[in-house]
């Protein structure tokens, strides 16, 4: 079992944010979350993490209302990396990401031993281990991610929520963070404008429209010239990679 929506419906002010949203992702799979800027992607990450609660709707952790469970226990199964995160103290980064053991320490602390090779573990994964003792306001915007990301790797969670973890990264890094996240074996949800990297790293995705899901399955089937120009408002070239079977968007100039 793994962490599965379920008909969730949310309003913020008056405003519907989402509306019937279903998903259930085998265990180990990488959800891509895509769609336009203010159709839901980052809302939803929110009420799977447990942050907020739907009007409507239930989300579910091993068949459990995530509403019925501790906050503790949530945070040593899910971990989430918003889209920006600062601090106005000047930590450094192995203190940051020492931050992801705080869900598995108990009343008189934790296993030391246990957190440091989760910590060391989390800064290889993300290429951090020389950056471990520089302060957080000496790194540029794509290390801080990476030092974000780590902190979650840190939890060692089942389910990991990333909202728009390579907005700020070159692509080498990128494709390193999205290769790695792929290839962890647990739950990943990943809000993503990129279509091109979506294709590539995720096992399914799921296109939400004013919060609603208007698409979901394999990128090969769901990133079509039509759904992009639907759901985007763009003309777009979609063609199959003959070596890899993966889409390739290429947007088009758009005439007057």
């Amino acid at each position: 079992m793994t962490l599965r929506a379920r008909n969730l419906r949310w309003s913020r002010g008056g405003h519907l944010v989402l509306d019937g949203v279903t998903i259930d992702p085998a265990p180990g799979e990488t959800i891509g979350l895509l769609g336009p800027n203010g159709s839901g992607k980052s809302s939803l990450l929110r009420l799977l993490s447990g942050i907020a609660e739907p009007d409507l709707g239930r989300v579910l952790l091993d068949d459990n209302d995530i509403r019925q469970l501790r906050r503790r226990h949530i945070a040593r199964r899910v971990a989430m990396v918003d889209q920006h995160a600062d601090t106005e103290v000047d930590i450094t980064v192995i203190d940051v990401v020492r931050l992801g053991r705080i869900p598995h320490r108990g009343l008189f602390g934790g296993d030391e031993s246990a957190d440091a090779r989760a910590v060391e573990d989390a800064l290889a994964h993300t290429g951090m281990t020389e950056h471990a003792h520089r302060l957080w306001h000496t790194l540029s915007g794509g290390e801080r991610q990476r030092a974000q990301i780590a902190r979650a790797l840190a939890q060692q969670p089942d389910e990991l929520l990333l909202d728009e973890p390579t907005n700020h990264l070159d692509i080498q890094h990128q494709l390193d963070i999205l290769s790695l996240v792929a290839e962890l074996p647990l739950t990943s949800y990943i809000a993503l404008h990129d279509l091109n990297l979506a294709a590539m790293f995720c096992d399914r995705v799921v296109v939400l429209d004013r919060g609603c899901i208007v698409a979901a399955g394999r990128p090969a089937k769901v990133i079509t010239e039509t759904l992009v120009e639907r759901v985007y408002r763009v003309r777009v070239a979609v063609t199959l990679d003959p070596g890899t079977g993966y889409p390739t968007v290429t947007y088009r100039p758009q005439t007057v």
